[in-house]
């Protein structure tokens, strides 16, 4: 009778675990993103993202995904997360590789529409997929997406949090800056034959607009191409410089009177800063380490 009631129980314990796992792998949320609407289930741990701002949204809750599209440089997650983490590269953002994402047996994708559209029906193959803005995402796209993100992965009271924690934070930086306060600034990527301006509509446009600065460069675009004669026209307070390293259009520039005569010029107040976390990485953290290094190059 003893052995009988063992084996009962054992049963029992089997079926409510049993039970336990079914629910956990079924339940599931509906998830609204730029594709249309995905069931993604409630527990999910084991995360693939596809662009960089993922890794910083995920960071911002607390979460380490397993698979990252890292273009195949480990030092640019560690020096976006602040330290080596494990996890395996899928590749490239341009073009992530499909076999190494469906070997992590992944419970969710977080990809990037404007880059991965195309390949949308083939990541939801291999998981509950989800496609949000984030390449040239404006900066108020950027906290929609993270607010997204933090529903699919049942955090968020803790974005919540975070956000708050960010708007205080950037209230913070503002009034550090506020000497600088409707000062116009460009930011750019430069390189070898062209100097593309970030406009008023760009992420980091928006995020120094919010910041109390007047942004250079207006357009429907978030990107514009830049020559020297227009550069002297917009010509900026501040100009913030994100450059490829080597040969540079600017470099013939720079013996140019246009050149000399900008105000970021003659004012000293041209920085070369760290294209990665200006123009790669964008998130929430991301915005704050822009607006502590802009603090350091306008103080220092």
């Amino acid at each position: 009778m003893v052995v009988s009631m063992l084996f009962l129980l054992v049963g029992c314990n089997s079926k409510e675990a049993s039970n336990k796992d079914a629910k956990d792998v079924t339940e599931s949320i509906s998830i609204k993103h730029e594709m249309g609407t995905t069931e993604v289930p409630t527990n999910a741990k084991k995360i693939v993202v596809l662009e960089l701002s993922f890794v910083d949204a995920l960071q911002g809750v607390g979460i380490t995904p397993i698979g990252i599209a890292d273009d195949n440089k480990t030092d640019m997650i560690e020096k976006l997360v602040g330290e080596k983490i494990n996890y395996t590269s899928v590749g490239t953002r341009e073009q992530p590789n499909l076999e190494v994402i469906s070997s992590l047996q992944p419970d969710l994708i977080i990809a990037d529409v404007q880059r991965h559209k195309n390949i949308y029906e083939d990541l939801q193959k291999i998981a509950p997929t989800i496609e949000l803005k984030s390449r040239e995402s404006t900066y108020t796209e950027n906290i929609d997406s993270f607010k997204t993100i933090a529903k699919a992965v049942n955090k968020e009271a803790e974005a919540e949090k975070r956000l708050k924690e960010h708007d205080q934070k950037l209230a913070a930086l503002k009034a550090e800056l506020a000497d600088e306060k409707g000062k116009s600034i460009l930011t750019a990527v430069v390189r070898d034959t062209s100097f593309q301006g970030h406009t008023a509509t760009s992420y980091d446009g928006e995020l120094l607009e919010n910041l109390g600065f007047e942004i250079a460069a207006k357009s429907n675009e978030a990107y514009v191409e830049i020559n020297l004669e227009q550069l002297s026209t917009i010509n900026p307070d501040i100009l913030v410089l994100a450059q490829n390293e080597g040969k540079l259009v600017i470099d013939d520039w720079k013996s140019n009177p246009l050149w000399k005569n900008l105000n970021a010029v003659k004012e000293n107040k041209v920085f070369v800063v760290d294209r990665d976390l200006w123009t790669r990485y964008r998130g929430v953290i991301s915005s704050e380490a822009i607006g502590d290094d802009l603090v350091k190059q306008l103080k220092d």
